[in-house]
């Protein structure tokens, strides 16, 4: 649970500090940086109190513990802090920042644990596998959002080359360099670093605690996905694998960048489907079944269409042609394309949301899912709209932010109804089942 939690704390971190090196200001930078070391107290304020009364190790133990988990995730960025400015004195930098890095995120975490040791003290029943595979869930969810920024902001060949940045080892590569569309494509890549961390962490607490065979089969194939899809995204800028910084050698990919895309959301889906497995609920054998075979179907069906709308969307959106000093041409038959396929992608998800709303209160997962699903859909309309219009309205190379916006949210958006999709899809064939032993279900829950 320690290192769930400082691995929470480390995405919470990389937030703040992602929108810190926008640009928002002096002040707002300051306030920022100091966000960022709360978050490192409230981690450790949280493992201290989730620690039994009387119990081991310590608040004060558990909140090192955090700290140091967190610290040692951080190690991935300290890299960038100095990168090529310190010259030969590279040693003595790299010691200054990993040792004030630890001597913080220790500190922070002991203080955070011995103030969280006070008082009542919390219970969960989420235990740490689930803990750590939510985690790694908002860590791709965040990834996503990253790459919306890249692609709303058309900065995905802002750096040109790949495995290095200009030339720089990715994770040397100087923060002081990465301005304009360089820092949303180069803040990308290192959130992609974490996410590999993340996945491989979670497959070793899985193969380490976990005996059910689905829950190790999809944490293999998430990692296996991972490493895939940041494989498509660097070969996506270069076209082939080579370590020439020349433009002349790279040949840029349209058709790797639609999978790198697509292939994002289905590594989202993936892991909050682990979390869903390690739940509670999901084990208990007792949970209630009922009988909706029908539904089974319809959720299933549901999933593709989502799908296909995901692609649909992708083709629009990077099958865009640059035109020199005016906005890029989009794709007439792309466009067509997601816009009908929206409308049955919108009566599928209507139908099936609302069936999964009109099970019984017992069968939680249903309903719950059922309202997302039917919200997240309203929201997905009115943003989808909202960017089509910002899209259709621009007349200029430069991008308006309103459309940055509605670009990328319709996008995350979309993300996240097809993921409950697949959370539904799998609940549906958890909780139902035809035949004998099957709890009575009203009529209202059939079909």
């Amino acid at each position: 649970m320690h290192l769930a939690i400082g691995f929470a704390t480390t995405v919470v971190m990389w937030v703040i500090g992602y929108v810190a090196m926008m640009r928002p200001g002096v002040v707002a930078g300051e306030a920022l940086f100091a966000l960022m070391i709360a978050a490192i107290f409230a981690g450790g304020f949280v493992a201290g109190k989730l620690v039994p009364l009387g119990g081991s190790p310590s608040p004060g133990s558990a909140g090192l513990k955090v700290g140091l988990v967190c610290a040692t995730a951080n190690l991935l960025i300290v890299g960038s802090l100095f990168g090529g400015d310190a010259g030969g004195d590279i040693v003595r930098q790299l010691a200054l920042w990993v040792g004030g890095l630890y001597a913080v995120a220790l500190a922070g975490g002991f203080i955070g644990g011995l103030v969280g040791g006070r008082g009542a003290r919390w219970q969960t029943r989420i235990d740490a596998t689930q803990t750590f595979a939510l985690c790694t869930a908002a860590a791709i969810f965040l990834l996503l959002v990253t790459g919306g920024l890249v692609t709303g902001l058309e900065a995905g060949l802002a750096v040109p080359d790949w495995p290095n940045s200009f030339g720089h080892n990715m994770l040397l590569y100087p923060l002081a360099e990465m301005k304009g569309g360089v820092y949303y494509e180069h803040a990308h890549r290192l959130y992609g670093m974490l996410v590999g961390l993340s996945a491989i962490t979670l497959l070793v607490l899985v193969v380490r605690s976990e005996h059910s065979r689905h829950v190790r089969a999809l944490a293999i194939a998430g990692l296996l996905v991972v490493i895939v899809q940041g494989t498509l995204g660097g070969l996506r800028v270069t076209g082939h694998l080579t370590l020439s910084e020349s433009a002349a050698d790279m040949r840029p990919s349209v058709g790797l960048a639609v999978v790198h895309g697509v292939l994002g959301q289905v590594v989202f889906a993936i892991y909050c489907l682990i979390a869903a497995l390690c739940s509670a609920r999901w084990r208990d054998e007792s949970s209630e079944r009922v009988e909706a075979t029908a539904g089974r179907r319809a959720s299933m069906i549901l999933v593709a269409v989502l799908f296909l709308q995901l692609v649909s969307g992708a083709l629009y959106r990077h099958y865009q042609i640059p035109v020199p000093d005016a906005a890029p041409k989009h794709p007439a038959w792309a466009m067509h394309l997601h816009v009908t396929w929206a409308v049955v992608a919108f009566i599928t998800t209507l139908l099936v949301g609302l069936r999964a709303m009109k099970f019984p209160k017992s069968v939680r997962p249903f309903r719950l899912l059922g309202h997302a699903m039917l919200m997240l859909l309203g929201l997905q309309i009115a943003l989808g709209i909202g960017a089509l219009v910002t899209v259709i309205l621009r007349k200029s190379a430069e991008i308006p932010l309103s459309e940055i916006v509605f670009t990328s949210l319709h996008q995350v958006t979309g993300a996240l109804l097809l993921t409950s999709s697949v959370l539904l899809a799998a609940w549906w064939r958890r909780l139902t089942g035809p035949g004998p032993g099957a709890g009575s279900a009203p009529a209202r829950s059939k079909a």
